[in-house]
C-alpha cells in the first residue's frame, strides 16, 4: 500500500504537471497570437474598404458628370467664378484631391452678362483670343464637353493668379453672339 500511493503519486504528479505545462504554454501562445492577429486583420480590412470607398466615390462622381444648377455660393467664391444672374443652362462639377481641386462650370448668358462676368475677373471681352480653346482635352473629357469642335466660333483666355488664388481657363462659344455659351475650369493648387 505504501508503494501504491507513492508510486501513483509520483507517476500522477509527473504525468499531471508535465502534461499541463505544455498545454498552458500552447494556450498562452495561441491567445497572444490572436490578440495580435485579430486587430491587425481588422486594420487591414478597414484600410482596404476605405481605399475602395474613395475610389468608388470618385467613379460615382465621374459617372454623374455635370449637375444642373448653380454651384453653391461658397464654391463660386472659392473658385472665383461669378456666374451672371439670369444665366441659363447652368451646370457644374467639382473634383477634389490632395494635389488639386477644380470646379467645372458652364452657362449661357447675354452679351452684357459675359461682359459683367469678365469685368468681375478683372478683364474684358477684347482679351478673349479668337479661335483659342483654353480648356484641355483631358479637362473637357471629364465632363463630356465638346469644346473646340469644328464649325463653331470659339474664343478663350487663361487667367493666372498668385497662389492660393485659382487659375481660370475660360472658353466661349460665340455661335450666337447675343447668347454666348461660357465654359470655365477653375483650378486651385493648395
Amino acid at each position: 500500500m505504501t508503494e501504491r500511493p507513492g508510486g501513483s503519486g509520483t507517476t500522477g504528479a509527473s504525468g499531471g504537471s508535465g502534461g499541463g505545462r505544455p498545454l498552458r504554454r500552447w494556450l498562452k501562445a495561441v491567445i497572444v497570437f490572436l490578440l495580435i492577429a485579430i486587430p491587425a486583420g481588422y486594420l487591414m480590412i478597414s484600410a482596404m474598404q476605405s481605399r475602395d470607398g474613395g475610389e468608388e466615390k470618385a467613379e460615382a462622381a465621374k459617372a454623374k458628370g455635370l449637375s444642373a444648377g448653380y454651384p453653391s455660393r461658397v464654391q463660386r467664391r472659392i473658385y472665383d467664378v461669378p456666374i451672371p444672374q439670369h444665366s441659363r443652362k447652368v451646370a457644374s462639377y467639382e473634383t477634389n484631391s490632395w494635389k488639386v481641386s477644380s470646379l467645372y462650370v458652364q452657362f449661357v448668358t447675354s452679351r452684357d452678362g459675359l461682359d459683367g462676368f469678365l469685368a468681375k475677373l478683372g478683364t474684358r471681352r477684347s482679351a478673349l483670343e479668337k479661335d483659342a480653346v483654353t480648356i484641355t482635352r483631358e479637362q473637357a473629357k471629364k465632363v463630356g464637353w465638346q469644346v473646340g469642335a469644328a464649325g463653331h466660333d470659339w474664343s478663350g483666355m487663361v487667367i493666372k493668379q498668385k497662389d492660393p488664388q485659382p487659375k481660370l481657363r475660360i472658353t466661349v462659344r460665340n455661335d450666337n453672339p447675343a447668347h454666348p455659351k461660357v465654359y470655365v475650369v477653375s483650378t486651385i493648387t493648395p
